[in-house]
């Protein structure tokens, strides 16, 4: 039986990209049917069309659903996307797709086949590629994740950031509820609450692109994530579920 995989994509004002986000994601399931696959558009406080949008293209792409949150915040969409989803495998990525989505399937594999419990998209493993990326984010998301390793020597991954993660179905059910963050800093705060339980994190190496029209503001994520790392490192972190 194929694994089920459920895709969530996070949106907030997306309405032009989305269209575009969803036509070249079911062009590309459509040529890989050994999966079960499922795509979820986790809208989290829109005010444009995007909602209604996403709402238009589910009668025209099959097991294709809207979640909708009132309150902003990706990592609180993809908590609630997560949770109520049943799939064996649950991914996310991001709306721009800045990662090539050939990645997808050896993403999905290192959980539906290899047994590991997460899975992330990685720019600094070796194989990987980034390309016009802006000296300013390099510097960035380079300092970022080695703070973390300051913070937390081997943690068991190189790049914390990148929007194209997946975990199993154990994972979600123990690791998500103890996830205090609600924006940039869940992906971070899931990795470093995974590795403290000796959960296993494949990175795979992707061909990334830099979206110039990005909504993230570099500088005050970067203090949330500095603010979320000190949160972990010393008021402590809540006791995962065991492996065993």
């Amino acid at each position: 039986m194929a694994a089920t995989v459920d895709i969530v994509i996070p949106v907030l004002n997306e309405e032009a990209a989305l269209p575009v986000c969803l036509e070249k994601l079911y062009a590309f399931i459509e040529q890989h049917p050994v999966r079960d696959w499922r795509v979820i558009v986790a809208d989290n406080g829109s005010t444009d069309r995007t909602t209604e949008i996403a709402s238009e293209l589910a009668s025209r792409y099959k097991h294709l659903s809207v979640s909708r949150l009132d309150q902003r915040g990706r990592g609180r969409a993809l908590k609630k996307a997560w949770r109520e989803s049943d799939a064996d495998v649950r991914v996310y990525m991001d709306v721009d797709l800045s990662t090539d989505l050939k990645a997808l399937p050896p993403l999905v594999s290192a959980i539906a086949d290899e047994g590991y419990d997460v899975a992330i998209g990685s720019r600094l493993t070796k194989g990987s590629e980034v390309v016009d990326r802006t000296l300013k984010r390099e510097i960035t998301s380079r300092g970022y994740n080695i703070l973390i390793h300051l913070f937390f020597p081997f943690p068991g991954f190189k790049d914390a950031q990148c929007g194209f993660k997946a975990v199993s179905r154990k994972t979600a059910d123990n690791l998500i509820p103890l996830i205090q963050d609600n924006a940039w800093f869940f992906d971070t705060e899931l990795l470093l609450l995974a590795g403290k339980s000796g959960y296993g994190i494949k990175e795979i190496p992707v061909h990334w692109e830099d979206d110039p029209d990005t909504r993230v503001k570099i500088a005050s994520t970067a203090w949330e994530d500095v603010k979320g790392l000190l949160r972990l490192r010393f008021k402590g972190r809540p006791t995962p579920t065991s492996t065993a």
